[in-house]
């Protein structure tokens, strides 16, 4: 059997892991957010300023954003239940030394501060949280893209055959769900009136890089023999052409329907597909071809998978579109945000539920397919990761107001002190949402479609000169740290410079 051949074998046929292990591990990118933070608070306590040194910055920021990951989807694996509590004992301990060695006088009771807090106002045209969902998607997303490839990465995270649920079938819904989060229709104010379908004329203009981008990995791959994963899209499509299609086609929807109705677009459209896999001949075409026998003879049947699990992503998609919009309704105070949170709370448990009924009584989860059950656990994973992420900002803000002058980068800031008692006033100094500090996840956003097309490049560089099934395991993880250490480095080197490469 050839190399590529091996390599393919490798990746296929897989089954995936449980929905609680992707729970765990989803948990510790803000776990690892919190300690990042607290650590820059705690320098701030000690030495009377925040962290300049940008070196010191970028390293870090990666050791302590990136590198934790890295080890938890291979030589951790086995152990990651226990990850995050290890994580979170660290950052227990870090807080209980800031709590302690505060310089605020009079010392005000816990309780009061917590009263406090509640009453603080934040800054109501920023959310953090937003930022770094789409930049810890992207991290991990390029995380696993060549981690998988070797053998200390675990096959029951990568992406499944047909059924399951796999850590990387998440990542591709997820990159769904973030680009919607920001997508034009979510972010253009209300009061401005445009023509109805003036929103599909610029997504034209602005999916031809994805467009490009999908015909020169396709064209690359072939021209090279790269190994690739058929029936994950089919002979000829990637997700370079999902993603410019879905976006293209959510645009239509939204120029046809309202915005503040898309989650009902989304809900239509996951439940009438699923009937019609249900009812028709559709769901064995997608997996056998129309001869039953796997063909991949016609552009349908080679790229059956890519293009019919578009109308997946696209009820992915306008589901985000709907979050996204009630996400940036204003809300300008700690209470209104846990008030948020307890919502956000409510509708992913009763999105398990559903998870639950459709799993038992309709079908599995198929990222293949992109089916209901797919749909609903995406939407459901990424709104639980979102709380996790607002919690983690607000816990830092509540950190910072022990500590005059601390400053964590892409973290909420405090516009307005509390109204209370002269004597039981926080301390509270805005950091400008991060803006004049370097942060790792500042430059990774500022150029996020670079950043995911540099970790294609570097991945298909590193699987073309060493033979990466056979690695140890010290090799692969000095490997997969200079790799994802030089991705970080050029968009740290580029952020620096403040240089943003637009396509459109």
């Amino acid at each position: 059997m050839s190399q590529k051949h091996l390599k393919e074998a490798f990746i296929s046929d897989l089954n995936g892991t449980s929905l609680l292990e992707i729970s765990i591990g989803l948990s510790l990118a803000p776990l690892c957010l919190l300690s990042r933070g607290l650590l820059l608070i705690l320098y701030c306590l000690h030495y009377g300023k925040p962290l300049s040194s940008r070196t010191y910055s970028l390293l870090l920021d990666f050791l302590v954003l990136v590198s934790p990951l890295l080890f938890s989807c291979t030589v951790l694996s086995p152990v990651v239940f226990f990850v995050p509590i290890i994580i979170a004992a660290f950052c227990a301990g870090i807080f209980s030394k800031i709590y302690s060695q505060r310089k605020q006088e009079p010392r005000v009771a816990f309780r009061q501060m917590v009263k406090d807090f509640q009453k603080m106002s934040l800054d109501p045209e920023y959310i953090p949280a937003i930022t770094v969902f789409r930049v810890y998607i992207n991290v991990l997303t390029s995380i696993s893209i060549l981690a998988v490839d070797f053998p200390q990465y675990p096959r029951r995270y990568a992406k499944t055959e047909t059924y399951g649920t796999g850590i990387m079938d998440f990542g591709v819904g997820a990159f769904v769900f973030g680009n919607a989060l920001v997508c034009p229709e979510v972010r253009q104010k209300p009061s401005l009136a445009q023509p109805k379908f003036s929103s599909v004329a610029k997504q034209f203009s602005s999916i031809w890089p994805l467009i490009f981008l999908g015909v020169g990995r396709l064209l690359s791959v072939k021209s090279i023999d790269y190994h690739e994963h058929t029936s994950e899209y089919g002979v000829h499509w990637n997700f370079f052409f999902t993603l410019a299609f879905v976006r293209l086609a959510a645009s239509l929807l939204l120029s046809v329907f309202p915005k503040n109705s898309s989650w009902i677009v989304a809900v239509n459209l996951a439940v009438l597909y699923q009937l019609i896999l249900n009812t028709t001949s559709l769901k064995m075409f997608i997996l056998h071809g129309s001869n039953g026998r796997d063909t991949r003879v016609g552009f349908l049947n080679a790229n059956r998978e890519g293009l019919l699990s578009l109308f997946g992503y696209l009820a992915i998609y306008m589901a985000s579109v709907q979050v996204g919009l009630w996400l940036l309704k204003r809300r300008s105070s700690v209470r209104g945000w846990a008030e948020a949170v307890r919502l956000l709370l409510l509708t992913v448990l009763a999105l398990f539920l559903c998870l639950h009924i459709s799993q038992a009584y309709v079908e599995p989860v198929s990222r293949r397919m992109a089916n209901l059950s797919y749909c609903i656990w995406v939407v459901a994973h990424c709104l639980m990761f979102f709380i996790c992420l607002v919690v983690t900002d607000l816990a830092l803000v509540f950190t910072k107001l022990l500590v005059r002058g601390s400053s964590v980068p892409c973290c909420w800031d405090v516009v307005q002190p509390p109204t209370t008692n002269k004597k039981h006033e926080l301390e509270a100094v805005p950091d400008g949402r991060g803006g004049k500090h370097m942060c790792l996840i500042s430059a990774v956003n500022k150029n996020q479609l670079l950043f995911f097309l540099l970790a294609n490049v570097t991945t298909g560089a590193v699987n073309i000169l060493i033979d990466t099934m056979h690695s140890k395991t010290v090799f692969t993880l000095c490997i997969l740290h200079l790799y994802m250490f030089f991705n970080c480095l050029v968009m740290y080197i580029m952020h620096a410079k403040n240089i943003v490469f637009k396509f459109w």
